[in-house]
C-alpha cells in the first residue's frame, strides 16, 4: 500500500491533536492542543485545517500552501459543538469539495475522522508505514534536539548517582539522605530530586526508575522504599524537553559501598554487551542482528535470555528484554533492536540498553543513545559507566 498516489481523486491525510499525536506534529512542526488536519494532494500541494485561535500563528509557522479553519468547511447539517467531531466533519467536507474520493492515512488517525469520511462517501485506507520512515530518519536539527535532551538526562543521572554514592549507611545498611540525615534515602526521594533537577531545566517526565536491591530484578520496577549499601541501584531517566518535544533516555547503575563480586561480573558483561551492540549498529543492519550481537555476549558469559522460569532458584540471572528502541518525539518508537527488528536506516536514533537481572540480587542495565550512520553509529552519551560515583 502506498501513500504516493498520482490520482487526482486521492489525497494523503494526517489528523489529530498535534500536542498528543506526534505523527501530526512531526509533519507540521507546530504544536496545538486542539485537532488539526494536514492534507497532501496528488500534485504535491498541501493544506492545513486548524482551530481559529491558532490560524495566524499557523499561517506564519507551518509550511503549507493553504490554511483554513473548520468553520470554512461547514457541511449542510452544520458543525458539532465538539471540536474533534467538528474538525472531522470539516475535513470530510473539505475533501468532498475538492472531489476527493479516496484518502490514505496513517496508523494514528482517530476513528472519528474515518467515520466522517465514510459518511461523506470518501474511502479511507490505512498505510501503516506512512510517516514512519520520515520520523525515523532524524535530520540535523532533530539530532541537536536529542543531543540537548540526552545531555540534561545524563546530568540528572549523575546527580542521582552521586547523591546515593555519597550517602552514609546506618548500622542496618540503610542509606541516610545526605540532605537530611534524620531521613532514609529512598527511591521516592531520589526520584523527587530528579524531578526538581529536570523541571529547573525545562524538562518533564512521566516518571523515572530508581530501583535498588533484589526488587530491581524486575526490569521495569520503578523502585520504592529505602536504598541500601552494597546493593545495585538502576537509575533510568527518560524526560521530554518541553522546548523541542524530544526525549532523552539513559540508564546507569550505582552501588553504595562494597560491590559484590556477582554484581561486578554482571556489570562487566552488560558493558561488553552494550559495546558489541553499538559496534554492530549501522545502516543496512537489522535490529535483530544488533540484538543478536548483544545476546551473544550475554550467553557467552553463561547468563540466560528470557524471563526466569517458574520456581527459578535465587541467583538465576537473565536478560528478558530486547536491546533497544527508537527515540524521538516519543519515548518509544520504531525501530526495535530486538527479534524481528527491521533494517536500520541513516538517521535512526536508537537506544542500546542490555541488562542482566538476578533473582535475590537485583539488576544492572546500562543504556546509551546512538544515531545510525552509513558505516557506524554516533554515540550521544558521555556519562561514565562505572558503579562507583563518589
Amino acid at each position: 500500500m502506498t501513500s504516493n498516489s498520482t490520482s487526482p481523486q486521492t489525497a494523503t491525510l494526517l489528523a489529530g491533536v498535534p500536542s498528543d499525536n506526534k505523527a501530526v506534529y512531526h509533519r507540521i512542526r507546530f504544536s496545538a492542543h486542539d485537532p488539526a488536519v494536514w492534507v497532501r494532494f496528488h500534485d504535491g500541494k498541501t493544506a492545513l485545517i486548524i482551530r481559529d485561535v491558532e490560524l495566524q500563528r499557523a499561517r506564519k509557522a507551518v509550511r503549507v500552501d493553504e490554511v483554513s479553519v473548520p468553520a470554512d468547511w461547514t457541511p449542510a447539517g452544520g458543525l458539532s459543538g465538539d471540536r474533534e467531531i467538528a474538525t472531522a466533519q470539516a475535513a470530510a467536507e473539505f475533501l468532498r469539495c475538492r472531489d476527493i474520493k479516496r484518502v490514505i492515512s496513517d496508523r494514528s488517525l482517530p476513528f472519528i475522522f474515518a467515520a466522517e469520511m465514510k459518511r461523506a462517501g470518501i474511502e479511507c485506507e490505512c498505510d501503516p508505514d506512512l510517516g514512519v520512515r520520515d520520523r525515523r530518519s532524524k535530520d540535523a536539527q532533530e539530532v541537536a534536539f536529542l543531543q540537548k535532551a540526552q545531555s540534561v538526562t545524563e546530568a540528572a543521572i549523575q546527580m542521582a548517582c552521586e547523591l546515593i554514592a555519597r550517602a552514609n549507611a546506618d548500622k542496618d545498611g540503610v542509606l541516610r539522605d545526605p540532605r537530611d540525615a534524620a531521613s532514609p534515602l529512598t527511591s521516592e526521594r531520589v526520584k523527587a530530586a530528579i524531578d526538581i533537577f529536570l523541571a529547573e531545566r525545562g524538562f518533564s517526565s512521566d516518571g523515572h526508575i530508581v530501583a535498588g536491591g533484589p526488587a530491581s530484578a524486575d526490569c521495569h520496577f520503578d523502585g520504592a522504599g529505602p536504598l541500601r549499601t552494597a546493593q545495585p541501584v538502576i537509575i533510568d531517566v527518560f524526560p521530554c524537553d518541553r522546548s523541542s518535544g524530544y526525549y532523552g533516555d539513559c540508564t546507569r547503575c550505582v552501588v553504595h559501598g562494597d560491590i559484590p563480586d556477582e554484581v561486578a561480573r554482571m556489570h562487566a558483561t552488560v558493558i561488553a554487551a552494550k559495546n558489541a551492540g553499538i559496534a554492530a549498529t549501522r545502516a543496512g543492519v537489522t535490529g535483530e542482528e544488533v540484538h543478536n550481537a548483544t545476546a551473544r555476549v550475554i550467553t557467552d558469559a553463561g547468563y540466560n535470555l528470557g524471563f526466569p522460569p517458574e520456581n527459578a532458584p535465587a541467583g538465576y540471572c537473565s536478560m528478558p528484554h530486547g536491546t533497544g528502541h527508537g527515540l524521538g518525539l516519543s519515548l518509544k518508537e520504531p525501530p526495535l533492536l530486538d527479534r524481528l527488528g527491521p533494517e536500520l536506516i541513516v538517521g535512526d536514533a536508537v537506544t542500546v540498553e542490555p541488562g542482566l537481572y538476578a533473582l535475590g540480587i537485583g539488576g544492572i542495565r546500562i543504556e546509551d543513545l546512538v544515531i545510525v550512520r552509513k558505516n557506524m553509529c554516533e554515540n550521544l552519551n558521555r556519562l561514565p559507566e562505572g558503579l562507583t560515583w563518589r
